[in-house]
C-alpha cells in the first residue's frame, strides 16, 4: 500500500508544486494521475521516491515512512521512468541481474533472468543484445522485468507509454494488469486520457498541485473523462448544440 499525507512541496519559498496531496493506493490496484504538464506529477512521484524532500506533509509504503526511512522504503519500491535509464552497453540480461543485485538479489540464475525476459515480451534473440540496440518500447518492457525482479510492494511510473505506438503501449498495459493480479499497488502518472480510462481503478486530477477530483472505476466509465479532464484543467465547458431548428413556411 502507497499513501501521501499532506504531501507539500514548495521550491525557492514560493512556487507551490504540490500542495497538500491525499491519496492511497491499495495492494492490487492502478491508480493514474492525470495532469498537464507542471501539475505536480513528476515532483510526487520524485517525494515518493524520496529523490527529493517534501516541505511538509509525509508519504508511506506500507508502515513505513519514506521521508524518515528512504533507504528501508527504498526496498519496497520500485520505479519505471518514461525514458528508463539502463545500461546502454550492457545486454539486457546483464541488466537485469545487475539491478537485481543492486535491489538486495545476491543469486540469481540465467533461467530466472530469462522467464522474466520472456514475461515482459521481449524476444529470446533480444536478452543478449546490447541495449543500445532496443526500441524505447523495447527499454520500457526491460524496465518493467527490472521491476518485476525487486518484487517490491508498490511499482511507481512516470509517464511510462510516452511515445510508445499503439501495440507497444496495449502490451505495457497489459504488463500492468499482471503485477496487480499479483497485489502490487501501481500508481503511474501519464496525460493519456484514452490509456488512463483503459487501465485505472482510480484516477486523480492533479491541477497546478491540488488533487483537484477522484474517481472510482464505475465513475471513469460513466463520465465523460476528456470534459470532465478539460473542465478542470482548462475551465473548458462543452459547447451547447447550437443548431437551429427549421420551421417549414
Amino acid at each position: 500500500m502507497l499513501e501521501t499525507r499532506d504531501l507539500t512541496k514548495v521550491y525557492n519559498e514560493s512556487v507551490l508544486a504540490v500542495n497538500e496531496l491525499n491519496l492511497k493506493v491499495d495492494d492490487g490496484e492502478i491508480y493514474v494521475v492525470l495532469g498537464a504538464n507542471g501539475a505536480g506529477k513528476s515532483t510526487t512521484i520524485s517525494m515518493l521516491l524520496n529523490f527529493i524532500e517534501p516541505t511538509s506533509g509525509t508519504a508511506l509504503v506500507g508502515d513505513i515512512e519514506i521521508p524518515k526511512f528512504p533507504l528501508e522504503a527504498k526496498k519496497h519500491l520500485a520505479y519505471v521512468s518514461e525514458n528508463v535509464e539502463l545500461y546502454r552497453n550492457f545486454t539486457a540480461r546483464q541488466n537485469l541481474s545487475f539491478f537485481a543485485k543492486l535491489g538486495g538479489r545476491k543469486k540469481v540464475s540465467n533461467e530466472e533472468l530469462d522467464a522474466t525476459l520472456g514475461r515482459v515480451g521481449l524476444p529470446e534473440e533480444a536478452f543478449t543484445r546490447r541495449v543500445k540496440t532496443f526500441s524505447k518500447g523495447m527499454r520500457q518492457r526491460l524496465g518493467i522485468a527490472i521491476a518485476i525482479m525487486k518484487n517490491a510492494q508498490a511499482v511507481l511510473l512516470d509517464e511510462p507509454t510516452s511515445g510508445l505506438d499503439p501495440k507497444g503501449g496495449a502490451d505495457f498495459l497489459n504488463l500492468l494488469r499482471q503485477l496487480k493480479e499479483e497485489g502490487k499497488a501501481i500508481f503511474m502518472s501519464t496525460h493519456d486520457i484514452f490509456r488512463a480510462k483503459e487501465i485505472a481503478d482510480r484516477i486523480g486530477i492533479l491541477v497546478e498541485g491540488n488533487l483537484e477530483r477522484e474517481l472510482t472505476r464505475e465513475e471513469i466509465l460513466e463520465e465523460d473523462l476528456e470534459a470532465l479532464y478539460l473542465h478542470y484543467v482548462a475551465g473548458y465547458e462543452p459547447e451547447e448544440d447550437a443548431t437551429e431548428s427549421i420551421t417549414p413556411e
